[in-house]
């Protein structure tokens, strides 16, 4: 599961895409255009979120936050019953090329369920989720109601992880490999979530292992034509495109809005190998994937869609825990795709990771970064069903 996703570029791959000509032709003024490229529309959910009296709104607005494949959004809520919400998967945001049965997408609504049950302590709500309350499928997930979450007061205490919920990312950056991760920090990171065992490793033959596992794995959905057209449709190319669709894989900040301005920067070419586009993706991805310190993972016995749930809610609770422990989380799950072209690495990875008969549901690199920036999100008012 590649959770909301964004591509930053440093000046060094700048430098690398257009040149140092392109650079100076481009001036001074670049400086005064970095200065408006902030997608502030976008990001004005990050800042919503809690301001709703109504408890329900009040938890949906920090729901909306949660991690998700490729940062889709792919919930609706129906708030037409009094006391209740029902989650509903979004059809639209499917991702068929890399995630042909929904078991993503739908870890992805865990998360949101978990995030809405964890906001709503912090009103004195727990709140009560029956589960696909008309039943669920195992091929395609559709349009048939995920959860049916009932509101009920009594003051109930705030789960502690409350706090990191605004602080939350999926650090897609390379981590400080002069900080190793404590054995002590896999260990007491368990998110304890019934039916998803939680594992982890610190230990450098393991983890060298597992980066090579996680390379060759990005690369085959890299040179895969429908996965990397995939990403590439999903792509919101520079502030505009972002602040009108706030979801998918936003490209933006400088200097990539400058090249995207200048025409530098297209989707064929981001699509198209033999492109410096393209190999800037290269570029961008292996070192981030080499510097990395240690990974965790989630596995279950079965592969339920009530299990890909508890999966989600596990991975949603892990990443608020490593966020409190000062660590950062990256989901690198591009081996656990169910897909022709990955079944080499798919099986590698489950003989690797899972007891027998086990499913690796969610696998991630752990470690420290600096802080990275908020992603897009739709707005509450979007997501809400009308009735």
């Amino acid at each position: 599961m590649n959770h909301s996703s964004s591509t930053k570029l440093s000046r060094r791959h700048f430098i690398s895409l257009v040149g140092g000509g392109t650079i100076v032709a481009a001036g001074g003024g670049l400086g005064l255009f970095a200065g408006t490229r902030t997608p502030h529309a976008a990001l004005a959910p990050w800042a919503q979120a809690g301001t709703y009296d109504e408890p329900r709104r009040y938890a949906l607005s920090h729901a909306i936050l949660a991690p998700n494949p490729h940062n889709l959004q792919p919930w609706l809520v129906d708030l037409s019953e009094e006391g209740i919400v029902t989650l509903l998967p979004d059809p639209s945001r499917r991702l068929p090329a890399t995630d042909p049965f929904d078991r993503q997408l739908t870890i992805g609504l865990g998360c949101f369920l978990e995030q809405m049950t964890i906001a709503a302590s912090a009103r004195g709500y727990r709140v009560e989720i029956a589960l696909f309350p008309e039943g669920s499928s195992a091929d395609l997930l559709g349009d048939r109601p995920v959860a049916r979450a009932r509101f009920v007061f009594d003051n109930s205490a705030l789960d502690p992880l409350f706090a990191q919920i605004p602080h939350r990312r999926s650090t897609k950056e390379p981590f400080d490999i002069s900080r190793p991760v404590a054995i002590e920090s896999i260990g007491n990171l368990d998110p304890s979530v019934q039916g998803i065992r939680y594992a982890g490793t610190v230990d450098p033959s393991r983890v060298s292992e597992l980066k090579q596992l996680t390379w060759d794995a990005w690369m085959i959905e890299y040179t895969t034509p429908a996965a990397i057209g995939e990403s590439v449709d999903l792509m919101r190319l520079g502030k505009a495109e972002i602040n009108a669709n706030p979801d998918g894989i936003d490209v933006g900040g400088m200097p990539l809005d400058g090249l995207i301005a200048l025409g530098l920067v297209t989707r064929k070419d981001l699509a198209t190998p033999g492109t410096i586009s393209y190999k800037a993706g290269i570029d961008i991805y292996q070192p981030m994937l080499a510097a990395t310190p240690a990974f965790v993972w989630l596995t279950s016995a079965d592969n339920t869609r009530s299990t890909q749930i508890a999966a989600g809610r596990a991975w949603l609770r892990l990443n608020l825990m490593t966020t409190e422990r000062g660590l950062a989380l990256h989901p690198v799950s591009q081996c656990l795709q169910e897909y022709p072209e990955m079944a080499e690495h798919y099986e590698t990875a489950h003989r690797e990771l899972a007891r027998t008969g086990e499913t690796v549901q969610m696998l991630g690199r752990l470690g420290y970064a600096a802080p990275v920036p908020q992603t897009p999100r739709w707005s509450l008012d979007d997501k809400i069903k009308p009735t």
